[in-house]
């Protein structure tokens, strides 16, 4: 990997965790305001794929990203759902779809990992 590769997926990750830890922080620093309900939930789910991305470039592998990123925004979906109390109507198929998909995406990785 080159070293700017390098450091740009460094710095996508610390944006990201930054993101999901403090989004309300990042906002007022970015945006001059904070962001709060609905606006962190986005804001986690960015931070989630700048992550992904950062998984990406650091093993190059797209395949491994998306499957970073299908896991973790179940996971945080779900989360919103069942503890946040946050349910539009098409949460639990988003829910179910990113599970099917992070599913087909983590047979497929092993499968090219064994070869």
């Amino acid at each position: 990997m080159t070293r700017v590769l390098a450091i740009a997926a460094a710095l996508e990750v610390a944006t990201g965790a930054a993101l999901l830890v403090v989004p309300s922080l990042v906002g007022e620093l970015l945006l001059g305001g904070a962001l709060t309900g609905m606006a962190a939930a986005a804001a986690r789910v960015a931070g989630i794929a700048l992550i992904a991305l950062a998984v990406a470039c650091w093993r190059n592998s797209p395949l491994l990203g998306m499957l970073t990123y299908g896991v973790l925004v179940t996971l945080y979906l779900a989360y919103l759902g069942l503890w946040d109390g946050m349910a539009g109507p098409l949460l639990w198929p988003a829910v179910g779809l990113h599970a099917v998909l992070s599913t087909l995406l983590g047979r497929a990785w092993l499968a090219a990992e064994a070869g």
